[in-house]
């Protein structure tokens, strides 16, 4: 196993007008650091508005109704490349990725999970928001690792999906307008026959009364660093996109 300290490739690049092409990206990067052709990459970058669902749901009966409960709602639906219910980006959000190699992929997903659910709390921690690990009752697309703030509201939401040689995290985390994330969610759970407490759906603003996206990042990055992360300045090359583009209709709901 490569080192999950240590070097590790920082991708900026955003596709906010071809969302389901920005889904494709991140699982061609992970086949191409699980393949031992990319180093460990992360991409920290800026979303537009997408509802992205998890395998689940794509194979529930009631995806269809779902998918137009999103459009509805203003909101691009794509099928994401991790799994859970579910979830809201927008451009109050930021979305973070890894995509590790690892010949046992399966033998350290709980350490990869509370690895950077830890260092999200402590990036949120550092602009004074009273972040914990754990999932709140009634939460959306509800998991072990989210971060929440005061144990009453979800602010990050963390999924992982695991291939043969390499492991991909992706978060979801909500810096402000909480009010975006309920609206489109209230219509898509109902459709998909998910219950769920609109109230636990949080932000940091909401905590902080500012939701700053930079401070945000530059919190994160500086958690990375902290941790013995090399963060290096990166670019997706030719082939990578390339690899994307092969893939971007994976990530698009039928019809």
């Amino acid at each position: 196993m490569r080192a999950e300290h240590g070097e590790l490739a920082l991708v900026r690049e955003s596709f906010p007008d071809r969302p389901a092409y920005g889904a494709a990206v991140a699982r061609a990067i992970l086949l191409r650091v699980a393949g031992g052709e990319l180093p460990p990459t992360m991409r920290l970058h800026r979303p537009g508005r997408i509802l992205a669902f998890g395998r689940q749901d794509a194979a529930s009966d009631r995806f269809g109704d779902a998918v137009r409960a999103a459009r509805g709602a203003g909101f691009e639906p794509i099928v994401r490349l991790t799994g859970g219910r579910a979830a809201v980006y927008h451009t109050g959000t930021i979305a973070l990725s890894q995509a590790l190699h690892d010949r046992r992929p399966a033998a350290r997903t709980h350490a990869r999970f509370e690895r950077l659910a830890e260092t999200c709390a402590a990036a949120l921690r550092r602009l004074g928001v009273d972040a914990r690990v754990g999932e709140v009752p009634g939460e959306y697309c509800p998991g072990a690792w989210s971060v929440n703030a005061r144990g009453r509201s979800k602010l990050v939401g963390i999924g992982q999906r695991i291939i043969s040689g390499g492991a991909h995290l992706g978060v979801v985390i909500v810096v402000r307008d909480s009010a975006a994330v309920r609206e489109a969610l209230i219509p898509v759970y109902e459709a998909l026959g998910l219950e769920w407490d609109p109230a636990t759906a949080g932000s940091v603003e909401d905590e902080l009364g500012t939701g700053d996206l930079a401070a945000v990042e530059e919190s994160i990055l500086s958690e990375l660093s902290e941790a013995g992360h090399e963060l290096v300045d990166a670019t997706l090359d030719a082939e990578t996109l390339a690899l994307a583009a092969r893939h971007e209709s994976e990530h698009r709901p039928p019809g």
